[in-house]
């Protein structure tokens, strides 16, 4: 009997795959468990033009910043103690995103839904009398075909699907052929994000031997599935500086950081990104060392 195919890769193989005008979907859940080694290796290349498709963090905001988006779907875009993020909070203001869609956060849910299942669209209630409807005019209702008890015809929303060419998620743990399983608290929707792709790309904090994804851990945690994954990358640290729970928590000082040179000047965010985003993964990981050991040597 024949064995799963490898499907690991690096972040630039990843990269490599995508093409400009791309709509990008980006698990995780505003700073928490972002697949930011696979936002970072984004940054580092050409690609423009596309639309990202995400609950937000610092992956909008770098994104943003670098003038890469050309259409934001959104829910909310948050580092949680940095209530806005401040790339984002800089896009907004300045009008530099052409295309802005805010979903309330139920009915992104629901628009994922109906692109996992291959649906046109999912009915609910949210968005009715809400500006939600207002501010996207195309978004559409439609009437219940079953009559209610007292013979009306429900007016629901018509919650368009979210369609993605691409999702990228980051788990704590994968196998070699794209099985993967989160350790903390909260699977943040991942899945869907994947079920709702063309092609989704997981990247993890280690690769292990498929049995290992088990090992005192719930089955129920094996979160995504070979058979939608196109490529798995192992990467150490990739969520940073986001939370990877258990792995690690949010790095608040790095974050305070970036958000000092994001809400700043332009000099502020030009010397943030000549140390930290001027080089690669490794060079990243390895500033972002160092930047804590200054820190830890004025404390």
């Amino acid at each position: 009997m024949s064995k799963p195919r490898t499907k690991q890769m690096t972040v630039d193989e990843v990269v490599a795959e995508l093409s400009d005008g791309m709509t990008i979907g980006i698990g995780g859940w505003g700073p928490r468990r972002k697949p930011m080694a696979l936002v970072r290796a984004i940054l580092r290349s050409d690609l423009t033009d596309l639309t990202v498709v995400t609950w937000g963090g610092a992956d909008v905001g770098l994104l943003a910043r670098a003038g890469k988006i050309r259409k934001l779907v959104y829910a909310f875009v948050s580092l949680d103690s940095v209530p806005l993020e401040p790339n984002f909070q800089r896009a907004r203001q300045n009008g530099t995103i052409p295309e802005v869609v805010e979903l309330d956060e139920g009915m992104f849910q629901t628009g994922l839904y109906a692109a996992a299942q291959r649906l046109p669209f999912l009915p609910m209630r949210a968005g009715l009398g809400s500006d939600v409807l207002v501010n996207n005019p195309w978004i559409r209702t439609v009437a219940s075909p079953y009559a209610d008890e007292n013979g009306d015809f429900e007016e629901l929303t018509a919650v368009p699907a979210l369609k993605l060419d691409v999702a990228l998620v980051h788990l704590n743990r994968a196998d070699a052929h794209g099985n993967a399983t989160y350790l903390g608290p909260d699977p943040y929707f991942d899945d869907l994000f994947v079920q709702a792709a063309d092609r989704a790309f997981v990247s993890c904090e280690q690769i292990v031997d498929t049995a290992g994804l088990t090992v005192d851990t719930p089955v129920q945690r094996l979160l995504v599935s070979r058979m939608s994954v196109t490529g798995v990358v192992e990467t150490p640290r990739g969520a940073h500086f986001t939370t990877c729970t258990p792995d690690y928590e949010r790095d608040e000082k790095f974050q305070k950081a970036y958000a000092a040179a994001a809400g700043g000047s332009d000099e502020d965010w030009a010397a943030f990104e000549e140390r930290f985003l001027s080089g690669d993964e490794a060079a990243y990981q390895a500033a972002v060392a160092a930047f804590h050991a200054e820190q830890e040597a004025t404390a």
